[in-house]
């Protein structure tokens, strides 16, 4: 019969502590599995196998030895029961399997999968939470089973406890360790008994949000404001993303002009490759006008991007997006003071405001399209995507018409 132990091994690091390792020994013969912690003698339990209060972390480290030994255990009796070799060597390899399954490997996988799949907005905001559970953890591995539903309980507090976030911001943490986990257990990595969400665990549900934006009036005021240079092209980013039904900031960032043609704008959105075309408005023909230049870098028509040397490194791309979108935020500050609009004008926020001036005006059909928040039909393909629709040119006429008259009044 196989002996499974935790124990320290001998070989004493230079700051006096001790690996800790599982030891399985079969038949005189042993192998060692590193647990990935160094101990030091006196918060080392060597007849209960575990360490004292006086380690760091005391009860969540001892939390994953018992998890480890009674995994270790359990692959011996799956070996025993399937009738295979059951030396310490094979236990240990069985074992180190499994144990490799550990949630920052899997979270490199997940990272690898979006990259490969494209999706470098969901890249750019996934990193850094992932970064910051290894920052919880003191940058260490955790395993699937050692994140249950007190494990996540603390990391949330402890990010509300270190850093001013809302509770939404906390919630996204939480989905993207679900994301990784549902990753490990569709591989089939990890037992889906261990799952920490959903009944009887942590239940993710985002808290309600105010998605309030500008008023016709507000807009107008924006429009007339005499601004500096930097808050006047913040001020036009913004507009120009409004009178596209709310273009999401990143794709006005990555505007080229071979997108226009014959009066229109055709392009595909950045976060889920839907594409089609709108109408380019007087309003927005009037901003066009102050960006035509001689010879553009990467023939794009804002130049907040020229500073990249190609646009090919999407990664390096969207991260570069995210400092321009931030900069430009901070001078929609400036814009809106200068408006004399006491409210917030985030770059997201033309398209709630767009939504909210749409209502009653736009048919249901017609914003989703706009928006592209449902799969497209497939006549938009028609003539190489160049799909126009007519119901669409009309409502966002009407949109900008809306505007005329509040200026009228």
């Amino acid at each position: 019969m196989a002996s499974i132990s935790a124990v320290l091994r001998k070989n004493k690091k230079a700051d006096g502590t001790y690996p800790l390792v599982i030891r399985i020994t079969k038949d005189r013969k042993t192998t060692y599995i590193s647990l990935g912690h160094h101990v030091a003698l006196s918060d080392w339990d060597a007849k209960k196998q575990r360490v004292k209060k006086s380690y760091p972390n005391a009860p969540q480290l001892n939390n994953m030895i018992a998890k480890r030994l009674s995994e270790a255990s359990s692959k011996l009796i799956e070996l025993e029961t399937n009738n295979t070799d059951t030396s310490s060597q094979v236990i240990g390899k069985a074992f180190q399997k499994a144990k490799e399954n550990t949630f920052f490997r899997q979270a490199d996988l997940y990272i690898a999968r979006l990259e490969k799949a494209g999706n470098f907005n969901r890249i750019s905001a996934e990193k850094p939470r992932i970064k910051r559970l290894k920052e919880f953890l003191n940058n260490r591995d955790v395993y699937f089973p050692e994140i249950d539903v007190t494990f996540l309980k603390d990391f949330k507090a402890w990010l509300k406890g270190t850093r001013t976030i809302t509770e939404r911001t906390a919630v996204n943490h939480l989905v993207v360790i679900r994301s990784i986990y549902n990753q490990a257990i569709t591989d089939k990595l990890v037992d889906p008994k261990y799952y920490p969400f959903g009944k009887g665990g942590i239940v993710i549900k985002f808290p309600d949000s105010k998605k309030s934006g500008l008023t016709p009036a507000d807009i107008i005021a924006l429009e007339n404001a005499e601004l500096d240079e930097k808050p006047n092209h913040a001020r036009n980013l913004w507009l120009f993303a409004f009178y596209f039904g709310g273009m999401r900031a990143s794709d006005v960032l990555r505007l080229q002009w071979s997108d226009f043609e014959d009066g229109r704008l055709y392009y595909k959105m950045g976060k889920n490759e839907k594409g089609g075309s709108l109408k380019v408005s007087p309003k927005a023909e009037a901003i066009l006008a102050q960006y035509r230049r001689d010879n553009p870098k990467h023939n794009l028509v804002f130049p907040d991007l020229e500073k990249l040397p190609d646009l090919k490194d999407k990664a390096a791309v969207q991260e570069y997006i995210k400092v321009r979108i931030k900069a430009n935020n901070k001078f929609m500050v400036k814009a809106m003071e200068g408006a004399k609009v006491n409210k917030q004008a985030t770059s997201h926020k033309s398209r709630h405001s767009f939504a909210q001036m749409a209502k009653g005006v736009i048919s249901a059909s017609a914003l989703q399209e706009i928006f592209r928040h449902s799969d497209l039909k497939t006549t938009e393909g028609y003539m190489g995507n160049n799909f126009v629709n007519e119901e669409i040119d009309s409502a966002m006429d009407d949109v900008m018409a809306r505007l005329s008259l509040t200026t009228q009044k």
